[in-house]
């Protein structure tokens, strides 16, 4: 059963990157959501349905994961490489921002991961991919709280240009400008309910680990933010910075509730050196 899934996805693969643009089902493109036509792409990888391929624009789709090659044959090749009957796929939490997709995901690929991904679509297609991946944590964090479990729905939609003002602004003084006197202007009191990996809840659990990396000589810092993206009480900081000295590319997702800063899930990917890039789009290219 497996084997013909990725054999049936590659195959559609292929066979659609065969194709030119104008061949593209134009009935699959208008009658779902780009939202669903996103997270039917990514479950494909795990049921191998070849519609979701058809979302995906043949001759223009541009890819910003540095380990996999550029377009369509890229992740054909991808999705060959991956071990037998291992692929798995839950999106705990989907978005849309104007003409972006971004997903909160809980993966088996190439092992147990959490990731976020990044569509931009054109004209109802897939025409562009960044994501962020790292290991899953075998354990909760100090608080209990695992990396993707939380609220999911959507709220306040009318007050989503207002919250990733909110965030862009507590990206830009707090993680980029270290303004730490600022902190609790973006916050309730110690009401942060915190999903990384080590850190408790709370401002008072976000200081605790903060002292503890500084003790160990490990320095986190944000030096570029890419991107702000929401949706109602949800939005997504893509920043660039280092972790342990190490060039690092930062996905925060936030909750925003009355103003504040209430919940918080993240994913530190390290970038890899430029020679073992499979593709020259980079990671944060185009946002």
């Amino acid at each position: 059963m497996k084997k013909s899934f990725l054999t049936t996805v590659v195959a559609g693969l292929l066979a659609i990157t065969a194709c030119n643009a104008t061949t593209v089902n134009s009935e699959m493109k208008m009658n779902i959501s780009n939202k669903e036509k996103a997270v039917a792409l990514l479950n494909s990888i795990e049921t191998g349905d070849q519609t979701a391929i058809s979302y995906v624009n043949p001759v223009k789709y541009t890819q910003h994961n540095l380990a996999v090659g550029d377009g369509l044959a890229g992740f054909g090749a991808v999705l060959q490489a991956l071990p037998k009957n291992s692929a798995k796929v839950n999106v705990a939490r989907s978005f849309t921002d104007g003409e972006y997709v971004f997903t909160h995901n809980d993966y088996n690929f190439f092992g147990p991961k959490i990731g976020f991904d990044l569509f931009r679509f054109e004209d109802g297609l897939i025409v562009e991919h960044w994501d962020n991946l790292d290991d899953k944590s075998a354990t909760p964090n100090p608080s209990g709280r695992s990396q993707i479990d939380g609220p999911t729905t959507v709220d306040d939609l009318d007050k989503t240009d207002e919250n990733k003002t909110l965030v862009a602004n507590f990206v830009d003084s707090i993680l980029v400008k270290g303004q730490f006197d600022q902190l609790s202007a973006f916050f309730e009191g110690d009401f942060y309910h915190q999903h990384n990996t080590v850190i408790a809840d709370g401002l008072s659990g976000l200081g605790q680990a903060l002292e503890a990396m500084a003790k160990n000589g490990i320095k986190m810092v944000y030096t570029k933010n890419h991107k702000i993206l929401g949706e109602g009480n949800f939005v997504l900081s893509i920043s660039e910075g280092s972790f342990a000295d190490k060039p690092t590319s930062f996905y925060d997702l936030f909750r925003v509730e009355n103003g504040k800063i209430v919940e918080h899930w993240d994913v530190m990917e390290t970038i890899i050196p430029k020679e073992r890039w499979k593709n020259t789009n980079g990671k944060f290219g185009n946002l």
